[in-house]
């Protein structure tokens, strides 16, 4: 006789915490330098102008202006138009 519980009940009750991934801010949506674009696992979008990648793949701004989206060599790109 196992001297676990039989049923399947024993192995379930753990759930991981939300790791709040995703877009923060959209195309044409003003930011100031320091704050973070998108958080993402792996690089699914990768920086451009004004924009910098953190030690865990999230993408910053280094100046103040406004977010844009774009493509380059088949990756999305995020970049910041810097206020004049």
């Amino acid at each position: 006789m196992g001297r676990t519980r039989g049923g399947s009940g024993a192995k379930n009750g753990r759930d991981s915490n939300p790791k709040n991934l995703g877009i923060k801010k959209y195309a044409g949506e003003s930011v100031t330098a320091g704050s973070i674009i998108l958080k993402q696992r792996g690089t699914k979008f990768y920086p451009g102008d004004n924009v910098k990648k953190a030690g865990d793949d999230s993408l910053f701004a280094t100046a103040d202006g406004k977010v844009v989206y774009g493509e380059c060599n088949n990756h999305k790109v995020v970049s910041v138009e810097a206020a004049k």
